[in-house]
């Protein structure tokens, strides 16, 4: 591979089935040639992933909506600058469970935090980097909380009202309407299988070595 690598970001609320079609996208992509550097959000670097372990962790009820949005976007800030960037300049691509579409979801239409605020943070906190795709994998939220019900014991996100995760949907599916040549909606109902053939469909024109 050669030139800047391609960044590649997987969003949807819980249940969806990231993670499955993320060691799946994986192996598909390290068998087509492509040097590939996985990381998620919130987490990927050091202090990443204390703020994770600060924004999840079920006791926090301390935490307001706007520290719980800048923790997010610190976090987002040291993994740009130290972790995806530095991989795209050296030809690798990007493959990352959440970018800033999730603090949009979640911190906006979840917690009612504003666009604008948002917007203002990315700008200063991503230094213009955006992904080349989005992955949405899109399901109804009674059905992902069944499948994430069986995962153990909630974290702080996961903890929160049905309501909550229906304005988290409709901010991802309002986002997806609104970039259409970015993002590529999955119906995450389907099989593991189905899903990931989507997903492997959607990056090909990214330019993945045979």
């Amino acid at each position: 591979m050669t030139g800047r690598g391609r960044f590649i970001t997987l969003e949807g609320g819980e249940g969806a089935g990231k993670s499955t079609l993320l060691a799946g996208l994986r192996e598909h992509l390290q068998r087509r040639g492509v040097d590939l550097l996985l990381t998620r959000e919130p987490g990927g670097t050091a202090l990443g992933e204390a703020v994770r372990a600060i924004v999840l962790d079920p006791a926090r009820h301390d935490l307001c909506a706007e520290s719980e949005l800048l923790l997010m976007f610190a976090s987002r800030a040291q993994l740009v600058r130290e972790t995806i960037r530095p991989a795209l300049d050296a030809g690798r691509w990007v493959l990352c469970d959440r970018y800033v579409d999730a603090s949009y979801a979640y911190q906006g239409g979840g917690r009612g935090q504003p666009a604008g605020r948002i917007a203002a943070l990315e700008q200063w906190a991503c230094d213009g980097l955006r992904p080349d795709l989005t992955l949405l994998l899109d399901l109804p939220v009674a059905d992902g909380r069944a499948r994430a019900a069986g995962r153990g014991e909630a974290d702080r996100i996961e903890a929160e009202a049905d309501g909550f995760f229906e304005r988290v949907r409709a901010t991802y599916r309002a986002r997806a309407a609104a970039e259409p040549q970015r993002f590529r909606v999955i119906d995450a109902s389907q099989s593991p299988e189905a899903v990931l053939r989507a997903a492997i469909a959607a990056t090909a024109h990214l330019g993945a070595t045979a």
